[in-house]
Parts: structure tokens; sequence; C-alpha cells
């Protein structure tokens, strides 16, 4: 019965391609450089043009929260804001739930 089993070699270790490390390290440099273009760059981005939004509030812009609420700003603080959001009612905010400011007369509109 042996004579249907063949026997097994060793295979000759070849010396693989030249340069092998170099394709991945170049690989992993391009990798790198299109996560960098498409998600960090435009991420950082958005927070810088955020902060000098958040910078140029003042009283009486019309803005929308990040929970949907629409107002107009009573007092600017530091870190907070008071935020009229009908006649005689106001809540205070942070600063950082403000997501888009509105133009003029959004309000009135709504």
């Amino acid at each position: 019965m042996s004579f249907l089993i063949s026997d097994a070699y060793a295979q000759q270790a070849g010396a693989g391609p030249v340069g092998g490390g170099l394709e991945l390290v170049l690989m992993m440099l391009v990798f790198f450089g299109i996560m960098y273009f498409m998600i960090i760059r435009p991420q950082q981005k958005r927070q810088k043009d955020h902060k000098t939004m958040l910078a140029a509030l003042n009283k009486g812009d019309e803005i929308v929260t990040n929970g949907g609420v629409l107002g107009k700003i009573a007092q600017v603080g530091d870190n907070f804001i008071q935020l009229e959001i009908a006649d005689g009612v106001q809540v205070k905010i942070q600063k950082n739930a403000i997501a888009s400011v509105m133009p003029k007369g959004t309000i009135k509109g709504a």
C-alpha cells in the first residue's frame, strides 16, 4: 500500500521579491495619506469653522441648537448663552450645543 503514497520533499526557500518591505512601507504611507485627506483634514476644518462661529456670536443672532431648538441669543457668556425661544421664555445652553447661525428673520418665518 505504500506505493499509493508519494514521498514529501521540502521545497527550497526562494529569495523572494527584492524590496518587499519597501513596497509594504510605501503602501502604508499611501493608505495613511488617503485617510488624512479624506477623513482627518476635513474634520479639522469643520472644528475650526465651528470654533470661529462660536467666537463670533452676538446678542440678537438667531441660532439652531444640536437638538433642533430655534431661538434668539439674549446674552452671551464665556461658556453659556441665554437663548430666547419664545416671548419671555429663556433657557441657558452651552455654546458647544449650537449647530448653526441662521439668517435674520428665520424665527418670524418659522
